[in-house]
């Protein structure tokens, strides 16, 4: 442990060292640039309390115990909280952490391949990545490019189907489009029960039968961390819109499969449900993580806890992200856009919060940034109730949008 804590010294000290040796070659600009990225990077968060007790009326007026609450400022300080400490079921909040951690993997306008390769021996292989719109006639434009033989072998790589779901998800949630399987080679997310990979099995057979109706066509289904990385040569692929639209599907319309897929890709996790590469990434960044566990990506899980203390928090981290403008662009905006689209569109507040909503049975949250007085404030409301008021929630965030700051 304290070898640990010998070599995170040194690093930082390193780190501050030769920041000034950096900023002499690098413009005002570049600056700014690389300072915020570097202290994003870093194990370390300041933070300071400043409670402002501006916000104590509408905390007493709108939260019981059910409600946590954390509003962080433009500086880092935490200017009201309420429960901010306790350990919820988050919903689709989840997908704030998850896509940040995509967002922050990829170049913005990387896309994810669903290939067609083959070996020496004249034998076909089709492997996916999960992109959420991969079609059967994107599949027709692969199959496409195989060649007339006697024997036509081809090869689909996919996932067990033991790791189809992540933990916490229910037999009801599976039995929904939200809760499809998240697979690689998914066809449209995998939205129809009827087109899994058996059913992809089945319509590449009978498409390349009816094709080459004097060949013996062989289509086989091989789980995907088992196959050999024997010596393949491309032949084609298919890429999915860029990561930036996909973190958007994933944020601003809480799609699911988009989330699980995009974070599966970035750590590297198709074969396992494991999401241990985001709780470290988070402690890493000297964010606050006690108590939280992480069951899923896309936060359909009710396994899941994490605090308001954490969600805020990394959100005003996140703005020292160099892809803050991208991870922003994609979330919800209150009464124009996403699943916030209908909401509070008569009041103030409305094009100036973006953000993102979660829902599950008993459980709401409503987390983002709201920009007033040229200031970006963080802040993350969850409620885990049997009597779920999201009108009051809605109505709070207004007021505490249109309250003055303490000064």
């Amino acid at each position: 442990m304290y070898l640990k804590k010998h070599k995170l010294i040194t690093c930082i000290f390193l780190c501050l060292l030769f920041v000034p040796f950096f900023l002499r070659y690098k413009n005002n600009y570049e600056n700014i640039r690389f300072i915020k990225n570097l202290y994003f990077n870093l194990p370390i968060f300041y933070s300071n309390r400043k409670i402002c007790i501006n916000y104590d009326l509408l905390i007493n007026k709108y939260l019981d115990e059910t409600i946590s609450f954390s509003l962080i400022d433009n500086k880092g300080n935490i200017i009201s909280e309420y429960n901010s400490k306790i350990a919820r079921i988050p919903a689709s909040n989840q997908k704030l952490l998850s896509t940040g951690y995509v967002i922050n993997k990829y170049n913005n306008f990387y896309s994810l391949s669903t290939k067609l390769s083959s070996d020496n021996e004249n034998n076909y292989y089709i492997e996916g990545s999960g992109d959420p719109d991969l079609n059967l006639n994107d599949i027709k434009a692969l199959i496409n490019n195989i060649k007339n033989s006697k024997v036509i072998n081809i090869t689909l790589f996919e996932v067990n189907k033991n790791i189809y779901w992540p933990e916490g998800w229910t037999s009801q949630d599976k039995l929904y489009k939200y809760g499809s399987p998240i697979t690689k080679l998914a066809i449209n997310s995998n939205a129809s029960t009827y087109m899994n990979i058996y059913g992809l099995k089945n319509y590449i057979y009978d498409y390349l039968l009816a094709k080459f109706p004097n060949s013996e066509v062989n289509v086989y289904i091989k789980d995907t961390s088992n196959h050999l990385k024997r010596k393949r040569i491309l032949i084609d692929s298919i890429n999915s819109n860029t990561i930036l639209s996909l973190v958007t599907l994933a944020n601003a319309e809480s799609h699911n499969f988009t989330s699980e897929s995009l974070f599966k890709n970035a750590s590297d996790s198709w074969s396992k449900n494991s999401y241990k590469k985001l709780y470290f990434w988070l402690k890493n960044k000297g964010l606050p993580i006690k108590d939280l566990y992480i069951a899923d990506a896309s936060g359909l899980s009710r396994s899941n806890r994490v605090t308001t203390n954490l969600i805020a928090s990394f959100l005003y981290k996140m703005q020292f992200n160099n892809n803050y403008e991208f991870y922003a662009s994609t979330l919800s905006i209150m009464g124009i856009r996403g699943t916030l689209a209908n909401s509070l569109v008569n009041n103030k507040i409305k094009g100036k919060f973006f953000g993102k909503t979660g829902t599950l049975s008993n459980v709401f949250s409503l987390s983002g940034y709201f920009h007033k007085n040229n200031k970006i404030y963080s802040i993350s409301i969850i409620q885990n109730s049997n009597l779920i008021d999201k009108n009051k929630i809605f109505k709070f965030l207004n007021e505490v949008y249109e309250i003055n700051d303490c000064k």
